[in-house]
């Protein structure tokens, strides 16, 4: 047992060494920019085309928080307006699929995926959804109600202080990476050295084969699907060392997971915006299902090769 949590420790600190070397300086980064005229440019260069999803000018502000941030700003960016149960919701199916770029991007390059395959593909959701919801759904025109949560906190008072916020979320992420990783990094030893990650893979396997994948990568799917991209990174970067997943795999995960992944958390966070979470869910998860399934058909001759460290 000793062997095992060694092992499993050792990988969760590799881990979280290889994914805090982006973590930390891109929200230390990001977060200064939020301080910046950087986030009102970009806010203005989106803003006239914010009609074409149904949305006033105004709700750029929670896109671009939410993209350059996470999905916990863009909410807070939404708390500060007054939006249509329409727009909310437009809104909450946008930041579902496209949050948190910068970060979550950077870190499926450590899986082996190229940066701009994933930007394409939640960019695309996320346009393709808005614009098809505004088109089909003619109701939602009252105004959204929120619940009792903070909006915005107080803005830092001069550079100094910024600093000092940046690094301290910067650092937090990093020591939220650790207690999620290695914890779980220590688990999966666990299971693997008792059998039950290949029994777990058998259960699993209908459903990676149905969305055209091999059964080894039911871990890829399960670490996206409740914890996220970024923090479920540490297992994917595993997987592909120990179980020899595919490249033509690994992309088709991140393909399913860029659009469904932290289910449970990134739906419920949307109740207190007081819009429906079953069809945002639905929604994400039909999405998933739907688009994977039809990029494996279109790839059902390409050849099986290590992820590895090159990027597809």
């Amino acid at each position: 047992m000793k062997k095992i949590f060694l092992a499993g420790l050792a990988a969760g600190l590799q881990t979280t060494w290889t994914l805090g070397k982006v973590i930390f300086p891109v929200t230390l980064l990001v977060t200064l920019l939020q301080h910046t005229p950087v986030m009102d440019w970009l806010i203005r260069l989106i803003t006239p085309v914010m009609g074409l999803f149904g949305l006033s000018g105004e709700a750029a502000i929670p896109l671009v928080l939410g993209n350059m941030l996470n999905l916990y700003a863009g909410i807070a960016g939404i708390l500060t307006l007054d939006l249509s149960v329409k727009e909310v919701f437009i809104l909450a199916v946008m930041l579902s699929f496209c949050h948190n770029l910068i970060i979550e991007s950077t870190v499926a390059a450590k899986v082996g995926i190229r940066i701009g395959v994933i930007l394409a593909v939640r960019i695309g959701l996320a346009a393709v959804s808005a614009i098809v919801i505004n088109l089909i759904w003619h109701g939602g025109q009252e105004t959204a109600q929120y619940g009792f949560i903070t909006a915005k906190s107080a803005a830092p008072d001069g550079w100094l202080a910024m600093i000092a916020e940046a690094l301290m979320k910067a650092g937090l992420g990093v020591l939220q990476l650790a207690a999620i990783v290695i914890p779980l990094m220590i688990i999966i030893q666990l299971l693997r050295d008792l059998g039950w990650l290949h029994r777990f893979s058998r259960w699993l396997s209908p459903f990676t084969q149905l969305l055209g994948m091999n059964k080894n990568t039911s871990m890829t799917m399960v670490a996206g699907l409740t914890i996220g991209l970024a923090y479920g990174a540490g297992v994917m970067i595993k997987a592909v060392e120990d179980d020899g997943v595919s490249r033509r795999d690994m992309t088709l995960a991140f393909i399913f997971l860029v659009a469904c992944h932290a289910v449970v958390e990134d739906t419920l966070v949307f109740i207190p915006l007081g819009i429906p979470v079953w069809p945002l869910l639905l929604i994400r998860v039909t999405t998933a299902v739907l688009l994977t399934m039809a990029i494996a058909h279109t790839w059902k001759k390409w050849k099986p090769s290590a992820v590895g460290k090159e990027a597809i």
